[in-house]
């Protein structure tokens, strides 16, 4: 149980007063985690790696979720990023599809994390946590990347103000928010920025599944490692 000194909620602000956590495996490769804050609990599951410094935040679309896009990405992502030395969070919400308290959530979730001896930190996002994510990214020094995938473009009108790196995931086959909501925020962000695009993914990425897993198990511990990045627009074809 980790405490922090307890304040009254103030207008979009929150402090993270007391976490629990509880093992969801025997070994203890994960942590069932409850967030206790100013504003209410956030659930979240934690994949701790001892001596690593980076950490990475997951967080769903407009109705939360763990798991992730591309056929439960989320937890894959432990397995592919421990050899890294990167703790992954996957966080739940503690209210769907509100922007500004879902950007809370993952400012709390940074907060833990460094709480905990985290010092880089990479957030992924898909379809409204697209949004999400860039903007928290926006708004807390610590972190050293963003992924944005099959992003909605509500929430990302100051993109130009991210300034860290970037990589845009989209399906060009998307019927749900369209690859041209990608484009608009490439369009906009500063440098560095990278978009990836895949003509025949949908909204959930699953047809390019093995092709993300490649990609970010490459693109978060450059990131992390503060790596100088290569930008750029890509279309993939999906073998």
């Amino acid at each position: 149980m980790w405490d922090e000194p307890e304040e009254p909620p103030a207008e979009l602000d929150l402090r993270v007063l007391r976490v629990a956590a509880a093992p969801l495996d025997p070994a203890g490769a994960a942590l069932r985690l409850r967030l206790e804050t100013t504003r209410g609990n956030i659930d979240a599951v934690l994949h701790p790696v001892e001596g690593g410094t980076g950490a990475v935040i997951c967080v769903g679309g407009a109705m939360g979720g763990i798991d992730g896009p591309a056929d439960n990405l989320y937890a894959r992502l432990p397995g592919l990023l421990a050899p890294h030395g990167v703790t992954v969070l996957r966080m739940e919400y503690r209210h769907p599809n509100n922007l500004e308290e879902c950007v809370l959530d993952v400012l709390a979730g940074c907060s833990f994390l460094r709480g905990i001896g985290a010092s880089e930190l990479a957030l992924v996002g898909h379809s409204f946590g697209g949004a999400v994510v860039i903007k928290a990214g926006e708004l807390h020094d610590a972190v050293t990347g963003i992924v944005s995938m099959s992003p909605q473009l509500h929430g990302t009108r100051e993109v130009e103000n991210l300034g860290k790196p970037l990589l845009l995931v989209h399906g060009m086959a998307d019927t749900i928010l369209d690859h041209e909501a990608s484009e608009d925020i490439y369009r906009r962000a500063l440098e560095p920025k990278r978009i990836v695009l895949f003509a025949e993914a949908g909204h959930s990425l699953i047809q390019a599944k093995d092709a993300i897993d490649a990609l970010l198990s490459d693109w978060i511990p450059a990131r992390l490692a503060r790596t100088p990045m290569d930008g750029g627009r890509e279309e993939h074809e999906i073998h």
